[in-house]
């Protein structure tokens, strides 16, 4: 995919970010949480994606689960799959300590891209909205659009499994003439 749109294979930066979504009644109790920041009961999907907005690593914890807590495992995983990765752009919610334990423990830059005070109502925020359109190409799957999964990791699996068919189809297509 990242070939056919002139870019290298390996992608060397990546945008990370999570989405609260309601569970459903099928979900256990042990696996599925209180999110009080978007007041919104479930789980939460932590991803990061390329800068084209490819799916590079995914986990789904409970909703209850902070975004820092749940972004060391992610970036570990991330920075085992993708060792070209140098840069992650992120939002307010992953500031404080990770920022320091990525550049020593992992060797990442990620860099903090934060809302200014003077900002009213909806404002594109640079790099940030890759991951954004993400989660809303995520949504266009009926079996993502609430968490039904009894296991996390087939949440992660249909997660992936999503963005695979989005790719598979974007491949198929026709190329548009004037590009490459």
């Amino acid at each position: 995919m990242r070939e056919r749109e002139g870019r290298e294979a390996e992608p060397t930066a990546g945008i990370i970010d999570a989405q609260s979504v309601k569970a459903s009644a099928s979900v256990p109790t042990a696996s599925s949480g209180y999110d009080g920041g978007k007041k919104a009961p479930g789980r939460k999907r932590h991803i990061v994606t390329d800068t084209l907005g490819l799916l590079l690593v995914v986990a789904v914890t409970a909703a209850n689960m902070g975004d820092r807590d749940a972004a060391v495992p992610l970036l570990e995983r991330l920075r085992s799959l993708h060792r070209e990765i140098t840069l992650v752009w992120a939002d307010g919610g992953y500031t404080g300590g990770l920022v320091s334990w990525c550049r020593q423990e992992l060797a990442l830059t990620l860099e903090v891209v934060k809302r200014t005070d003077a900002m009213e109502g909806f404002v594109v925020l640079p790099r940030r909205w890759v991951v954004e359109r993400t989660f809303a190409w995520l949504m266009h799957s009926r079996r993502l659009a609430r968490d039904y999964e009894t296991l996390t990791a087939t949440s992660e699996a249909m997660i992936q499994w999503s963005m695979i068919t989005r790719m598979s189809r974007r491949l198929a297509r026709p190329r548009a003439r004037g590009r490459r």
